[in-house]
């Protein structure tokens, strides 16, 4: 922790008291910069020193390097290039929008040509993947076999067959059934996938820690499964077009691919069971710690990780501007302006028209936001598609059967004003306007924090007269947050103002029955 350079007046409002407070990146000392101010605008006496017994949390780690998969068993890459046909070498891809006008599917709050922009996004994620041409095309009935009218797809087909060029086709639906991927495949010449195809790559290249490798691995199965049976249905017993036994006792390759994946399926699950069980012990310890949880969610790419990064100043995080960049989820300790140290869990962003089974995948990283003391929603409201990435997000939580209490205690924070165009629209209560990058507003969301934090928890403000040099002092500062140390008029105590949860308020009073007062 810092030390204030010099005695500080107490002013009546510790939120707008202003503190000449030493930078965090320099020996100069600073009113602007952010963390600094964070961690220092509590007022301290002049001789009692910030103690280095001070209780900290460190950042959680979800290695898992307990479960025994290897990843070239999660990547499967055999089995993945024989069903999805993925290129290993990159493809260039031609992308197709279906355009629903009505109906149960049309959805009203984004545009065709929205859905589009996102689509090709999508696809320019994955390393080596191009998009030579983008289309959109009208339809009724996006369930139909075809995907589209006869006109509109024999259209499509003609267009797709003249480029040479093209390696695969994106039909930007969740996702296609064993009949349009046999007829769309058919009409076109190449592989075609569907967002569901698309996003496990973009998984499957971007996780880094076994959790996430195992969730993506799980997520793949359903997929495959589905596919090895329209093969199968296809009387096509091998994807070279020949019946082919390559197991024993004569088993045929759909037989065959069916029991490794049944195989797989049961070594994943049971891995994951480890991963929930550490992740239940990392819960307890917080309960153990008194440690609230402030859970940071949003559609991929809005800046949850650039916002933790601002909060925490977390240097092992690298926020970058791309689709899931983040699938492993990370905990990161944090101070708020009362010194109380929280921790902020980065989530797996959020997308539109993702099946459920994809959701399903990551229940276990998604029990963190379920068990969460606050969450923070981060919009990027520079995009022109907010407001239903809102929509996506809040029916995504909904989904989650979130206590009622923590969706209406949500902090919404529209990221990225820094490149907004215009006038922003009016604020909604609990919402704050912020620049991750500059910085911009999150004084203010930090004190909205803390103020729900303390409301959620039951923290208590406690000031107490101690003994100068006791160990009283250093027990509250490893067991609650110091907001402030005073010298009293008898130089021989101390006031001492702090966050105190109730258990360790009667932990303390038990352990100091005598030596303590409260104010």
């Amino acid at each position: 922790m810092l030390e204030s350079s010099k005695f500080i007046t107490k002013d009546s409002s510790l939120r707008t008291a202003q503190y000449l407070v030493p930078c965090c990146k320099t020996s100069f000392f600073s009113t602007t910069c952010f963390r600094c101010s964070l961690l220092s605008n509590r007022h301290f006496g002049t001789t009692v020193p910030v103690l280095k017994h001070t209780k900290k949390i460190e950042d959680e780690l979800y290695d898992h390097d307990d479960v025994d998969i290897d990843d070239a068993f999660l990547k499967n890459q055999e089995i993945s290039r024989e069903i999805y046909k993925v290129p290993g070498h990159g493809a260039r891809v031609f992308v197709i929008q279906p355009d629903v006008k009505w109906g149960p599917r049309k959805n009203h709050l984004t545009s065709g040509q929205l859905q589009l922009d996102e689509a090709v996004a999508l696809v320019e994620t994955l390393p080596n993947w191009t998009v030579a041409e983008k289309v959109m095309y009208s339809t009724k009935i996006p369930n139909k076999k075809t995907v589209f009218g006869k006109g509109n797809f024999d259209e499509i087909a003609t267009r797709v067959r003249a480029r040479s060029d093209i390696s695969a086709v994106f039909i930007n639906l969740d996702q296609l059934n064993a009949v349009q991927h046999v007829e769309l495949e058919k009409a076109f010449g190449v592989p075609v996938y569907d967002r569901y195809t698309i996003v496990l790559q973009i998984f499957v290249e971007h996780a880094k820690t076994k959790e996430a490798k195992l969730q993506i691995a799980c997520a793949e199965i359903p997929y495959l499964r589905s596919r090895l049976h329209e093969i199968h249905k296809g009387n096509v017993d091998h994807p070279s077009g020949k019946a082919h036994s390559v197991g024993g006792s004569g088993e045929t390759y759909f037989e065959t691919r069916h029991r490794l994946l049944k195989e797989r399926e049961t070594k994943i699950r049971k891995a994951l069971e480890k991963v929930r069980a550490k992740r239940q012990l990392l819960k307890q310890n917080r309960i153990r710690k008194e440690i609230p949880t402030v859970a940071v969610v949003g559609y991929t790419n809005s800046g949850k990780t650039s916002l933790i990064k601002a909060l925490t100043g977390a240097e092992k995080l690298h926020p970058r501007s791309q689709m899931f960049a983040t699938l492993d989820v990370t905990a990161h300790a944090g101070a708020l302006p009362n010194r109380m140290q929280v921790l902020y869990i980065d989530t797996v962003g959020f997308l539109s028209d993702l099946p459920t089974t994809l959701i399903e995948s990551f229940k276990a990283t998604l029990e963190d936001v379920i068990h969460a003391d606050i969450l923070i929603h981060v919009r990027d409201i520079s995009h022109p598609d907010t407001d239903a990435q809102k929509d996506n997000v809040i029916r995504t939580l909904l989904s989650l059967e979130l206590s009622d209490g923590l969706i209406d205690d949500m902090i919404e924070v529209r990221n990225k004003i820094d490149i907004y165009k215009g006038a922003l629209p009016a604020d909604e209560e609990a919402t704050v306007d912020v620049s991750a990058t500059l910085g911009t507003g999150l004084g203010a969301l930090a004190e909205l924090i803390e103020d729900k934090v303390m409301l959620v928890t039951g923290k208590l403000i406690k000031t107490f007269l101690v003994p100068n040099g006791g160990e009283q002092l250093q027990w509250l500062y490893k067991e609650a947050s110091i907001e402030s140390v005073e010298v009293h008029t008898d130089p021989q105590l101390l006031l001492v103002h702090t966050v105190i949860s109730e258990a360790a308020l009667a932990r303390f009073t038990d352990k100091f029955p005598n030596d303590v007062h409260q104010l």
